[in-house]
């Protein structure tokens, strides 16, 4: 694989850190947006274990009873926040996780729980700082307006980004408490294994690690299943869960949406800018994941014969190891890479013919498990085409440019170049094949705003879901009020909608429905069809 010159590798890493939303373990994180432009101040702090000891003589509020003990958050300006809550615990790697061991009086929640050990992503080598890391990080993050029972509250479920290798739940870009006040909401925020932890397919050398390849989804699971136990206590119902993600946080609800044993778990879907060809409208092939595993082993030196070696081998040496098969696979299997010519392969589901039956996408249409659910989908106008310029759209020709005036009469010209087709189109495949089912509605959007240099990158949407901008001006903050308003009522009703927002049309492959975000928002059809035929002629959907 030729390597990305100084240029990419640098942005590669800014963004892989930044706007992957989650790829950091701070505390502290804040989003702003200072004179239009976000960016993410970093705390170095890592993320600790809840400690479990006795309830203080006398002291009750905001104590939760939960299927395995009693936990305690603290009440922020009237929300409950409960944080590193266990839904489950893994004894061994590349195994589910099974029930939470049940603990004595009160059990702290108010510190961050492990997170996955992180893994590399688009080029990037894997952290190799493992502080707050463990494959036992089967935790989550409760926010809530309140504890009453009685009243139960729609249950947003978020998941982090950074592909199926990297990232946390641990990050205040995601901090659900401005959501969870505004919207009346229960917000959730999931940590599960990742990279080799969660998806090394394993299932060709013993039975136990049949589900090894998707074990990642299989912590995902056992967090929905947790949730449909014990949120009604945290004030959420559970018969209203709605499963959000951004980038690798998108394709996992993608994967959700496919696994049958995902399903009654939750009810709506949320993808922001959450596929691309290989990692969200199609997944890794049992052939391939095979394939994989063989030369991780042999990286390694470890025979069927001894594969219960594998638990004990150093987690870096995991990674190292993984790195060089990573690579060989993709070349054997001709895997093109994001933003090159050449070939790479992420960590992500194995399409095993049971826990992932199919892809999201099949050749028929979208997966049968995800009919029923209702799904807003979206991206942004730039994504990664101003942070890597191999992705930008260079010596246009003025039909082009034309229809991208006809498309954004709203956008600056000069900006044509940047417009997105790596997400755009793989986002406009699974929406065309989802709503081609007949089953639940699909709703569009395409976020613009202008992130000052940036233009409407990958992740800028986040804060505003959140309510989490910081820094902005009048327009920006009552975009954000408008954005996360509209996920909130869909979270409530399967319809997005807010007060500054025309009706929400639902997306057919014919009315090309989409809502533009902005701070000037309308509903368009079929916008940018004749742009991206014009831009990527070859790509079918």
């Amino acid at each position: 694989m030729k390597k990305l010159n100084s240029l990419k590798t640098v942005t590669i890493i800014v963004i892989s850190s930044i706007l992957l939303a989650g790829c950091t373990s701070s505390t502290e994180n804040q989003a702003t947006a200072t004179n239009g432009v976000y960016t993410e101040t970093v705390n170095a702090a890592e993320p600790t274990n809840a400690t479990e000891i006795n309830s203080p003589s006398g002291q009750t509020d905001g104590v939760v009873k939960t299927t395995a003990g009693l936990v305690q958050g603290t009440n922020n300006d009237g929300v409950y926040a409960y944080l590193g809550v266990p839904y489950a615990e893994a004894t061994e790697r590349f195994v589910p996780a099974g029930e939470v061991k049940p603990w004595n009086g009160v059990r702290m929640a108010d510190t961050y729980g492990a997170m996955s050990p992180q893994g590399a992503i688009l080029g990037m080598e894997a952290n190799a700082d493992e502080t707050g890391t463990d494959n036992n990080c089967q935790n989550l993050n409760i926010w809530t307006p309140g504890i009453d029972n009685a009243q139960k509250r729609p249950v947003m479920v978020w998941l982090h980004g950074g592909g199926f290798s990297t990232g946390t739940a641990n990050n205040a870009m995601n901090d659900g408490k401005n959501l969870s006040q505004s919207g009346d909401v229960v917000v959730v925020s999931v940590n599960h294994r990742l990279n080799v932890f969660g998806h090394l397919d394993l299932s060709a050398y013993d039975d136990k690690y049949k589900y090894s390849g998707n074990v990642g989804l299989t912590d995902i699971v056992a967090a929905l299943e947790w949730i449909q136990n014990n949120i009604e206590a945290f004030g959420g119902d559970p018969d209203n869960v709605t499963v959000f993600g951004q980038s690798g946080g998108g394709a996992k609800v993608l994967s959700l949406m496919t696994s049958p044993y995902a399903k009654e778990l939750f009810e709506k879907g949320v993808v922001q800018s959450g596929a691309t060809e290989t990692m969200g409208v199609t997944f890794s092939t049992k052939e391939e994941s095979e394939a994989l595993t063989e030369r991780i082993l042999d990286n390694l030196s470890i025979t069927p014969d001894n594969i219960e070696e594998l638990q004990n081998v150093p987690t870096r040496d995991l990674q190292d190891a993984s790195g060089k098969a990573l690579q060989d696979t993709a070349n054997e299997y001709k895997i093109p890479a994001a933003f090159t010519d050449d070939y790479a392969m992420e960590w992500g589901p194995v399409v095993d013919g049971d826990y992932m039956p199919v892809s999201p996408v099949t050749e028929d249409g979208f997966a049968d498990a995800g009919q029923d659910i209702p799904l807003l989908i979206g991206s942004n106008l730039n994504e990664w085409t101003t942070f890597v310029p191999a992705s930008a759209h260079t010596n246009m020709t003025e039909e082009q440019r034309n229809a991208y005036a006809q498309a954004y009469p709203n956008e600056e010209a000069s900006g044509a170049e940047k417009v997105d087709t790596f997400i755009r189109l793989p986002m406009l495949k699974i929406m065309s094949y989802k709503a081609d089912q007949g089953g639940a509605p699909v709703y569009a959007y395409m976020f613009t705003w202008e992130n000052g240099g940036t233009g409407s990158n990958h992740g800028a949407e986040i804060p505003f879901v959140f309510d989490n901008l910081t820094g902005g001006d009048d327009a920006a903050q009552k975009l954000a009020e408008t954005v996360s308003q509209a996920w909130i009522n869909f979270a409530k009703t399967g319809t997005p909608s807010a007060e500054d927002l025309p009706e929400w049309e639902a997306y057919t492959r014919e009315n090309g429905a989409t809502m533009i975000l902005d701070t000037e928002s309308e509903l368009v059809h079929n916008h940018d069809k004749e742009l991206m035929k014009l831009l990527e002629p070859d790509y079918m959907y």
